[in-house]
């Protein structure tokens, strides 16, 4: 007789079948299959009669730890719960809605609010964009970039290893640069992109700089890979704007928040 039951998955086209129901919802989870990304991600799976009913991503590529699940709320809910006892004393998550009730009883729960997947889905609109003052970033401007980062957008996910990829674009002016925008995910080899750390300096905001880099990210993107997405606070209307006006549209909801263990309780990191 076939019971549901929880497990930690191995095997990529297993995986990547069910996430790519919804590509965009789980374009992320989809780049992190790459090679470039595998070794740094562990997987579980709520199963019944042998069919995966939701999926949890735990990803260690940064210091503070990234836990990604995104399937129906209910079935989530159950894989939390029965993962729990797995999971660290502090990590950052990206959720469905209510699906962080199943951790509370361990966890703090710090929230960042309600967040939306937008999908590249009208790829003409960007090419309206002058893009002729972009320039592609290198390894040899990873300190420039730092530093433009630590002034622009001090919150940063910024992962340097990502230049690896050259998807990574800036405008210059005054002899430093002013505009980026670059990728958290990129893979040739399963066709996604999630765009990532765009952003430009306070003195140069309001002259379209980041539409410029933006556009020509995806033009370049588009070449290589068949889903661009990006994750955006929901909130953030300038920055919703904007995605619009190059071909995003908004797909799919979910929320962030930050877990902290409960004083007494025992984390897998112990």
């Amino acid at each position: 007789m076939n019971v549901a039951k929880m497990i930690c998955l191995h095997d990529k086209k297993e995986i990547e079948s069910f996430l790519r129901k919804n590509v965009y919802l789980n374009i992320y989870c989809i780049g992190d299959l790459d090679d470039f990304f595998w070794p740094y991600t562990t997987w579980y799976a709520y199963k019944d009669k042998e069919e995966i009913q939701a999926i949890a991503l735990l990803y260690s590529g940064r210091q503070l730890l990234t836990l990604v699940a995104l399937s129906q709320e209910n079935k989530t809910k159950h894989l939390l719960q029965n993962i729990i006892h797995l999971l660290p004393g502090r990590f950052h998550a990206h959720l469905c809605s209510g699906a962080q009730t199943a951790l509370e009883c361990k966890y703090n729960v710090k929230s960042h609010g309600k967040f939306y997947k937008m999908a590249l889905k009208n790829k003409s609109l960007m090419q309206k964009t002058d893009c002729s003052e972009v320039i592609q970033l290198e390894n040899k401007d990873l300190d420039e970039i730092l530093e433009f980062y630590k002034q622009a957008y001090p919150g940063n996910w910024f992962d340097s290893r990502m230049l690896q990829t050259k998807q990574y674009y800036g405008i210059r002016k005054d002899n430093r640069i002013i505009s980026i925008a670059g990728v958290h995910v990129y893979s040739e080899k399963y066709k996604v992109a999630a765009l990532g750390n765009i952003a430009t300096h306070p003195d140069y905001r309001g002259n379209g700089f980041g539409k410029s880099v933006t556009a020509k990210l995806c033009r370049e993107l588009s070449e290589k890979v068949e889903h661009i997405g990006l994750n955006v606070k929901s909130d953030n209307e300038a920055a919703i704007s904007m995605y619009e006006k190059l071909g995003f549209k908004a797909v799919e909801p979910y929320w962030e928040f930050t877990f902290e263990l409960k004083q007494g309780a025992v984390s897998s990191d112990n």
